[in-house]
């Protein structure tokens, strides 16, 4: 078991890490402030130093929870395995649907629930009450964690919020065209705010400072406080008025540091504190000579060898360079607290609508009672420089600008430091996303466009945090018990079914990377002229069409075989079509505003060409649903000459569109005018089928359900096809047109 835990460590350090890197990767790279490696180094540099200075930090696994005096070594050892099963299986998770969690939370429940399932099965065997359970656990710090939680999401939100709208106020978006004083004096409330955190949560346990240091500043907290203050705000001045340093960057680079270095100063209990305190008791249980179910463990302090504590730093830092989970955890942060609109992760729901409904209300009231010359001056600080971008850089664009990453890394790090100064159980991680949402809202990114998406992603997050505890809870106390009934068979049985889940989710993961790298999508155009859009269209529309294809033969094979496999990949396969689509149709706005005033002809050919594409994806959308629906409800199959019918249409679709592909990878717009004359003759064949299935309704069909679906598709099939010529039409019209 010893051998196992030591494994589960290894493996909760990698899975934890990719969680938790959101903590103090997503300003960084957020903002773009510095390079993507620069900020891997500095947060490389923050963890190894938080490593090294997390000696002591390991009681909370060993009697923080529950009373390790009540229990004997080899039922604290089934405890401490169900944790750690339960915790890798949970995190990983958690990372590959690619949501922060609190590690914090999951560890401290996944105490609590194997120890309240082991208890209560010694006080069934003893015949006691269920009163006696107070007797093992620590109920007062468990309601402290909970009460944490509540806390950590409402103060986070609440402050971030106040602070960045204080900031924005105060500095503006054009924060570069403000006087020098205005910048030093953020910068000294910044950097003095992260210096008092690095001391206060990053080196409360190292040596780097004497112990009469750190009980001067605990006791002279204001002092110490106001003089940094000074010596920070005359730094700020200084280097960026005679060294033309970005106070900003540097804030954010310093923040960045900390918040990795308090992650893995403290934060390294939750992966490597319960194997320790596992390696620790099977150490003095094997001195004592007693055997496992009638030793019991005495409460004296866990000391963590250093080179373990090195080993651990060393993990962490890999899995930070080398995890796709981690940059896919902090993508969603990112994502949620982004200033423009763009492409929107999560799907509103009605408690985000009512939400964003009630604020809006709320606001609108607010307008009327403040001054309107007030709300004037406030709506002038929010104005952002209009700078030209090229649509192939939009992504290229940080996602806040400095000021926000700034505020975000300066108040986590004031709440996280002022939490640990008083005891109290605030979550780094809900701190530092809390605070980010807060800002965001405060910078007035969630507009219209975005709101209902912004916070149905946060309360999406929000209850997996809740669902984190309850899930931590019920899930180690199952394991828990399974392990008390089945000894070493099942963990045995544990250990192989975690390591399948962990590698298929490793293996999906991997795939869905890949499939995202190789997936041709439709690209937004950047020309300005119709000659140019006519070029730079053609690529966009050989995709639909060749996508169009596929799609429209796996819906019609489907359907002829009863293949709901087969049907759910065209229904899939549509679903992301129209999405693109839509998006391109969404950029209509940015791409009219790049345009000058001689390219209004551009602009019409555009939005003409997304109005057929858009055509022919509601076509395939019906085809695809209602042949998904029709299988998936088990009606009756077609008739033999009904899937012959189709499959004859499928073959004529398939070589029109193979056709049409061609000429629009190799820009032969002279073949439209040919494509475009059969118009008639690919109707007149639909038709004729119509007309057959007329007859035989008249004479011996006698299935209503497959006869509604076989006019159905073919209907939507002359939709697809008269909105595919009218794409022609319109391409070999302006092709025609002499530049």
């Amino acid at each position: 078991m010893i051998i196992a835990l030591a494994i589960l460590a290894i493996t909760d350090l990698v899975v934890g890490v990719s969680n938790d890197a959101v903590n103090f990767l997503n300003s960084a790279i957020g903002s773009k402030a510095i390079s993507f490696k620069t900020i891997m180094i500095v947060a490389s540099v923050g963890i190894a130093f938080g490593a090294m200075s997390s000696s002591g930090m390991m009681e909370v696994a060993r009697k923080g929870i529950f009373n390790p005096s009540e229990f004997v070594f080899s039922e604290i050892m089934i405890i401490f395995m169900a944790v750690m099963i339960t915790d890798i299986l949970l995190l990983d998770f958690f990372n590959t649907l690619g949501m922060p969690t609190s590690t914090t939370v999951s560890i401290v429940f996944e105490l609590l629930g194997a120890a309240v399932a082991i208890s209560l099965v010694k006080i069934t065997a003893k015949g006691g009450g269920f009163d006696e359970l107070a007797n093992y656990i620590n109920t007062e710090k468990a309601t402290e964690i909970i009460l944490g939680i509540l806390l950590s999401v409402v103060v986070a939100f609440t402050v971030g919020a106040i602070v960045q709208f204080a900031s924005r106020i105060l500095i503006s978006f054009k924060f570069n065209e403000r006087p020098k004083w205005v910048g030093a004096l953020f910068g000294g409330f910044a950097v003095t705010s992260i210096i008092y955190f690095i001391i206060v949560k990053g080196l409360k346990s190292a040596s780097i400072f004497s112990p009469e240091i750190l009980g001067y500043i605990g006791e002279n907290p204001e002092l110490f406080l106001l003089g940094n203050f000074v010596v920070w705000t005359l730094f700020s001045w200084l280097v960026s008025s005679f060294f033309k340093i970005n106070i900003y960057t540097l804030i954010i680079v310093l923040g960045t540091f900390a918040l990795a270095m308090a992650f893995a100063g403290n934060d390294l209990v939750n992966f490597i504190g319960v194997p320790l305190a596992a390696l620790e008791w099977f150490n003095a249980y094997s001195a004592s000579g007693i055997e496992a179910a009638k030793y019991t463990m005495e409460n004296k302090p866990v000391q963590t060898p250093t080179f373990l504590l090195l080993a651990s730093g060393v993990i962490m830092v890999v899995t930070l360079w080398f995890s796709s989970k981690a940059k896919n955890v902090v993508k969603t942060s990112v994502d949620l607290s982004r200033q423009d609109a763009g492409d929107e992760r999560f799907q509103p729901n009605f408690l985000s609508r009512q939400i964003v409904k009630l604020s809006v209300q709320a606001s609108e009231n607010l307008n009327n009672i403040l001054p309107k010359s007030l709300l004037s001056k406030i709506d002038s600080r929010f104005e952002k420089p209009y700078v030209y971008i090229p649509k192939s850089r939009v992504q290229d664009l940080p996602a806040f600008d400095l000021v926000r990453a700034a505020v975000n890394l300066m108040v986590a790090s004031v709440l996280i430091s002022l939490a640990t100064s008083m005891k109290l159980p605030l979550s780094t991680t809900y701190v530092t996303f809390m605070v980010a949402m807060g800002t965001s809202l405060a910078d007035r990114a969630w507009g219209a466009e975005s709101a209902v998406y912004r916070v149905a992603g946060v309360l999406n997050v929000i209850g997996g945090w809740f669902f984190t505890a309850f899930s931590a809870f019920t899930a180690a106390a199952i394991i828990a018990y399974i392990i008390h009934l089945g000894g070493i068979w099942a963990i045995a049985v544990l250990l192989i079914i975690a390591a399948l889940l962990i590698g298929r989710n490793y293996l999906s993961h991997n795939k869905k990377m890949k499939e995202t790298k190789l997936e041709e999508k439709l690209q937004k155009t950047e020309s300005n002229s119709i000659i140019g859009l006519i070029e730079e269209s053609s690529s966009n529309i050989s995709l639909t069409i060749e996508r169009a294809n596929k799609i429209y033969t796996q819906a019609i094979d489907g359907l002829s075989k009863h293949d709901i496999d087969r049907l759910k990949k065209s229904k899939k396969g549509i679903t992301k079509l129209n999405n693109e689509v839509e998006d391109l149709s969404g950029n209509i706005f940015y791409f009219i505003k790049n345009l000058d005033e001689s390219s209004v002809g551009a602009s019409n050919f555009y939005i003409t060409v997304l109005s057929y594409l858009q055509d022919m994806t509601q076509s395939l959308e019906y085809i695809s649903k209602a042949s998904y629906k029709h299988v998936n409800n088990n009606h009756k199959k077609l008739r033999f000459n009904q899937i012959k019918d189709l499959k004859e249409t499928d073959v004529f679709i398939d070589e029109l569109f193979t056709k049409l592909k061609t000429i629009f990878d190799t820009k032969a717009y002279d073949q439209l005018t040919e494509m475009i004359m059969n118009k008639e003759v690919l109707m007149d064949t639909l038709d004729q089928k119509i007309t057959k299935q007329i007859e035989r309704t008249r004479s011996d069909e006698s299935s209503p359900k497959n006869t509604a679906l076989y006019f159905s598709l073919l209907l939507e099939t002359k939709d697809l096809l008269k909105a595919t010529m009218n794409l022609l039409e319109i391409y070999d019209l302006h092709t025609n047109i002499k530049p």
